[in-house]
This record gives structure tokens, C-alpha cells and sequence, in this order.
């Protein structure tokens, strides 16, 4: 097993790439959903009533060009990593396939294209969430060991999607009004599924013939609707429903530890061992949590509810040998929280991996 770390977008510099490396990481999954430093656009809407900040999805961020995407890659890669995957298409690139829209046919063609590059640049994997809600709910506070900050779900009110909106974030801000916009209707299960249905049977053959493993994410928080907006994969055996729309060994999963773990009813040790049995992991999340939909709270990776390194030992019995990254974890109290939390979960991952 390889030793990853997850950079979102403003978190990509040789800097943090030179602090992975450090703290042991070979591989990076780079997510890259949303824009916001430097960009020319609106970054944030701000909600009049409770002042709730929602972040602007840039269509015309070139990252997501060629050409950003070989920079990207020659950047890690001068720092001696391997940039293993993206994570999360841009909500503006794919609203429309998400809610069956006017524009689904033209944004699938840029999907296609994107995967296409990833193949021309030997990036291997697309991991993404086949949400219209996305994450959505979570609150921060004192919740780890020590009183550390990390995030948590308690079953807050769920406010409809405003138009204008999917993936909690905006793609058109001169339609979106969180206070009084048009709300999105609601979604059914069976309109999910068969919107997924449609997504992967146009996608995979591009990326079979790309190379490059589409890999899907549990929904976080693992509840049947969010927002009036049903799930895929919230439930122990929605993974296998999943697996089951199509054999293609680029048809993967992102798998998440921590969400999984989030699922009522489940147990942890046997969704690991049901899944890595077959093959079709493409990358994992490494997180611990304590708890349940609807109160969990995430943890550090040594405190919450599971035995993570008996996590890695099932791994490693049925053969695993993909990347782990840690995802997220809580800050620790000093001068640089995140680098701290990190790097404490990167050691702890490091060790287990030589022990086990």
C-alpha cells in the first residue's frame, strides 16, 4: 500500500507538496472542485439571513485545461510525488448531468474530454461524487480528543437547493439567492440511480479506452435524501449496487473509510473486507469517526469508533496495494493546525503500514 495526500486547490504549491514528502506521502490526490484564490470572479455568496458563505464554482479555471493539468502534474512531480488522482469534476462542468438538464449533452462532451486528457497525461484516476446535494450539514467545533477542532453532523434543519446551486456550490451566481431563490425540486431515488445509470454507460467506455479509473464516493453524510435530494451510496450495500450497473474494471470506488463507518447498521471490518475482495478499489480515505447519521463526529485516526489498523490488516490480506490518503482530520493547537493534523495522521499511517 502507498502513503498519499489529499491538496485541495489552494493548498497546491511546492510547498505543501515539499511538506508531504517530508512527512512520508509518495502519492497526491489533487481536489480541485472549486477556485478561489486569484480568480476574477465572485468567490463567495453570502447568505443575508445567516450569513452562511457558499463558494463559486469557476468554469473557466484552467486548471482544468490541458495545460493546467500537465503544469499540475509537472509540479508534483518535481518534488519527487506521484499525482495518483483529481478529485471531484467542477460543479459548473457538470451541473446539468447531475440535475438532467438542457446543457448535460454539452457537458458530458467536456467530461469525456477531461478524461481524455487524464489519459494522455497518465493520471489514473477521476475520483467524483454523484451528488446533487454533495456534503452538505456538517458544523465545527471541540470535538476531538483534547478538544481539538474538527467537524461533526447533529442533524440539522435541511433548507431546500436553491436554483443556481448543486454540489453545495454555486455554478450561476447571477441566478442563485440562498434567502429567496427558486427551490430545486426534489429528486427521487429511482431518478438518481438512472441518471447515474446514464452517466456511467456514456463515460466508461471513454475511459476504458483512457486508461483512467472513474471512482465513486460514498455520500457524506450517509442519509436516503439531503435537501430533498436522494443518495446513491448510503447504506452498507449501496457500493454493491453500484458495482453491480457495470463489470468495468475503470467502474471503482473512491472508498471512504470514515463515511462508511458514518452508516447506521453497518459493520466497519466486513464493508472492507466485502469490497477490497473486489479489486475494484481505486484509492481510499483514511479517517476515523465516532458515531452515526445523524450525530457523528470525526475524529483523530488513532481515537474514533473503528480499529484502523485492523482496517489495514484486511487490506492487506485480500491484496490491496493502491493509495491511502488520510482525507481530513482535526487541527491540533499551535502555530500551524492543519500541517500538525496531518502530519499526525501521516506518521500514524506510516507506522501501521510497516507493522502490519
Amino acid at each position: 500500500m502507498k502513503l498519499g495526500l489529499g491538496l485541495y486547490r489552494d493548498l497546491l504549491n511546492p510547498q505543501n507538496l515539499r511538506f508531504a514528502k517530508q512527512a512520508g506521502a509518495t502519492h497526491i490526490v489533487a481536489h480541485i472542485p472549486g477556485r478561489f484564490a486569484g480568480s476574477t470572479r465572485q468567490q463567495i455568496i453570502t447568505s443575508g439571513r445567516t450569513g452562511e458563505g457558499f463558494g463559486v464554482s469557476d468554469p473557466d479555471d484552467p486548471i482544468w485545461t490541458f495545460e493546467g493539468l500537465l503544469h499540475l502534474k509537472q509540479m508534483i512531480e518535481a518534488e519527487g510525488l506521484t499525482l495518483e488522482a483529481l478529485e471531484n469534476f467542477a460543479p459548473a462542468h457538470w451541473y446539468d448531468v447531475l440535475l438532467d438538464g438542457p446543457k448535460r449533452a454539452a457537458q458530458m462532451e467536456r467530461l469525456k474530454q477531461l478524461i481524455q486528457d487524464l489519459g494522455r497525461l497518465g493520471i489514473p484516476t477521476m475520483g467524483y461524487n454523484f451528488s446533487i446535494a454533495g456534503v452538505w450539514g456538517r458544523d465545527e467545533g471541540p470535538y476531538a480528543r483534547g478538544g481539538a477542532r474538527s467537524v461533526g453532523y447533529n442533524d440539522p434543519a435541511q433548507p431546500p437547493i436553491r436554483a443556481g446551486m448543486v454540489w453545495n456550490m454555486v455554478y450561476d451566481p447571477d441566478r442563485f439567492d440562498p434567502d429567496e431563490g427558486e427551490p430545486l425540486a426534489p429528486v427521487s431515488s429511482e431518478q438518481i440511480w438512472a441518471r447515474y445509470q446514464a452517466f456511467i454507460d456514456e463515460m466508461l467506455p471513454v475511459a476504458e479506452a483512457a486508461g483512467v479509473r472513474l471512482a465513486l464516493h460514498p455520500d457524506d453524510p450517509p442519509l436516503a435524501v439531503l435537501r430533498g435530494m436522494a443518495r446513491l451510496v448510503h447504506t452498507p450495500d449501496g457500493y454493491q449496487q453500484m458495482l453491480d450497473r457495470h463489470p468495468s474494471p475503470m467502474h471503482t470506488m473512491e472508498f471512504c473509510v470514515g463515511t462508511l463507518s458514518e452508516m447506521p447498521g453497518g459493520n466497519i471490518y466486513e464493508m472492507v473486507d466485502r469490497y477490497s475482495r473486489t479489486g475494484r478499489i481505486a484509492y481510499i480515505h483514511f479517517r476515523n469517526v465516532r458515531g452515526t447519521v445523524p450525530h457523528y463526529y470525526e475524529t483523530f485516526v488513532d481515537d474514533g469508533d473503528t480499529d484502523m489498523i485492523e482496517v489495514l490488516r484486511i487490506l492487506k490480506r485480500n491484496n490491496y496495494d493502491g493509495v491511502l490518503i488520510p482525507d481530513h482530520t482535526p487541527h491540533l493547537e499551535c502555530g500551524a493546525p492543519w500541517h500538525a493534523g496531518m502530519a499526525y495522521a501521516l506518521g500514524f499511517m506510516r507506522a501501521a503500514l510497516r507493522l502490519i
